[in-house]
């Protein structure tokens, strides 16, 4: 089974520190993709959430399954520096045990339906063989805008 490291990551997603939420991408194929978080102390969420114990939110641990996903539709497209992949909905997401500095992420994420612009997949996210969150998420695929106009004008 193929792997990616976090240099092949970065070619393909966008997202940068604090919020590259994939460390390593075990497995994948057209209908699936399996991919690793590596949760450490040094996170900025954790000096808030929350100090005494430190809980990764859930909605990160969605966005990282979402990350999965975005890599799985981004990978094999030719022109993919010139495309976004945006969260476009979450279903039926369930926590079912807190993530804590030194647990190790890992997001199966299975197609349910993919069209040319929008897909669909569903997942689940475990540490140590035990089930930790559930979701079904829905990415878009958009075109970059092409020219952005500078900060502070529309």
């Amino acid at each position: 089974m193929p792997t990616l490291d976090i240099l092949a990551i970065r070619e393909i997603l966008p997202h940068r520190y604090p919020f590259l939420l994939v460390d390593r991408i075990l497995e994948f194929d057209q209908e699936h993709i399996v991919g690793i978080k590596n949760v450490t102390a040094n996170e900025p969420h954790f000096t808030g959430h929350f100090p005494e114990f430190p809980v990764m939110p859930g909605v990160l641990i969605i966005e990282a399954m979402a990350q999965c996903a975005g890599v799985l539709v981004l990978k094999g497209m030719p022109d993919r520096g010139k495309k976004l992949v945006f969260l476009a909905s979450v279903e039926e997401a369930k926590f079912r045990r807190p993530v804590v500095p030194g647990d190790q992420l890992r997001m199966e994420m299975k197609v349910v339906k993919w069209k040319s612009s929008v897909a669909k997949f569903t997942g689940v996210a475990t540490v140590d063989g035990q089930v930790v969150a559930e979701a079904t998420v829905m990415c878009k695929l958009q075109e970059k805008a092409e020219d952005p106009a500078p900060a502070g004008q529309f």
